[in-house]
């Protein structure tokens, strides 16, 4: 479990970065295009940070929870 709070505080902090950075490689692929056309741009990005930041969370508590013992 600790290994997953690391994949996904990791995945956390790719995500902040794919939204705030918007790469047009990533940010113009089919998927996110759909999207932007059911949520808006601004509905997207807000979308993103929140999933982004749920992972973050998640992957911090667990981490914490499981830290290796000494």
């Amino acid at each position: 479990m600790f290994i997953l709070g690391i994949i996904l505080a990791l995945y956390g902090i790719i995500v902040f970065w794919i939204t705030l950075t918007k790469p047009e490689k990533i940010w113009n692929m089919g998927k996110i295009q759909a999207f932007i056309k059911i949520l808006g741009d601004f509905g997207t990005r807000l979308f993103f940070i929140l999933f982004g930041c749920a992972a973050l969370v998640l992957g911090i508590w667990l981490m914490i929870k499981y830290w290796p013992a000494a």
